[in-house]
């Protein structure tokens, strides 16, 4: 018989980040150059990956944001390899301009990933509405990248957490876009304090009254280091550790960056809870 713990379990799909910057806050820009991308997007895929997540912004706390004719250069060539190479590869684009989003639709894009929930480019939904294939992932984020770290507060967390994604969804049913292209993301990271943080990564069964899927970042984010001091590329048994919590929950897709060690760890698990089963 499985395990009580294991009651609610879900194995998670692996959503690979790639980050096209120069200051990107996990990889310190190293796959800013094409070929390094393309390498690393390789590694990402032949180790696990589900889908691909590109970005060619940092929204790391303090970030500025990219010219959107710069982020479409930075975004395009990795994009072209990407669909040549893997036709059948779920793409991921982590961008909060509809330019960056109508270049990317011709290479195949399967989700607009925007971390301000369809908030900063009005046109956005239009892209939406004109190309239904297209799924929306809605975050929520208190404030801008600039200065979401900047002593963030709420009176009640799940509430507000909440209370946005429900206006998000309502706009979005309200201009044509259905609720089965629609998956929420808490915004772990995006205005939380630590604290914060690991409320929602604990709690995420208190916002699942939405019926929707759910994706959730938490991959080598500062709250690790908070709790645990470590530089961002030794942060994967917080990761890990994190990501079992949510897979606990029921969580559908978790972004990550050490693509091979979660898939391990996910294979190793399933076969543990099936050898007690």
């Amino acid at each position: 018989m499985k395990h009580t713990i294991f009651r609610n379990y879900k194995t998670p799909t692996l959503m690979g980040i790639l980050n096209i910057t120069p200051d990107s806050f996990s990889d310190s820009g190293q796959f800013f150059e094409l070929d390094n991308a393309i390498a690393h997007l390789d590694k990402l895929i032949s180790s696990g990956a589900q889908i691909i997540d590109l970005g060619g912004e940092s929204t790391r706390p303090g970030s500025l944001e990219v010219d959107p004719e710069e982020e479409v250069r930075r975004l395009e060539p990795i994009l072209k390899h990407l669909h040549q190479k893997y036709p059948q590869m779920e793409i991921s684009l982590d961008t909060r301009h509809s330019q960056a989003a109508q270049m990317a639709h011709k290479y195949g894009l399967t989700y607009l990933n925007d971390i301000s929930a369809l908030n900063h480019d009005p046109e956005m939904i239009t892209f939406l509405q004109e190309h239904p294939d297209v799924k929306v992932i809605l975050m929520h984020m208190k404030g801008q990248p600039q200065t979401m770290q900047e002593d963030p507060h709420y009176d009640d967390l799940f509430a507000e957490v909440n209370d946005f994604l429900a206006e998000r969804i309502s706009f979005c049913e309200a201009n044509g876009i259905s609720r089965d292209r629609i998956i929420l993301d808490p915004g772990v990271g995006f205005g939380k304090t630590a604290q914060h943080n690991l409320e929602i990564i604990a709690g995420m069964d208190k916002m699942a009254h939405f019926e929707l899927p759910w994706l959730v970042g938490v991959s080598r984010k500062r709250f690790i280091n908070e709790i645990h001091p470590s530089p961002v590329t030794n942060r994967l048994a917080g990761t890990l550790a994190s990501a079992l919590i949510l897979a606990l929950q029921r969580v559908e897709i978790i972004r990550v960056h050490d693509v091979f060690e979660h898939a391990q760890f996910f294979t190793i698990l399933n076969a543990l809870i099936e050898a007690g089963s």
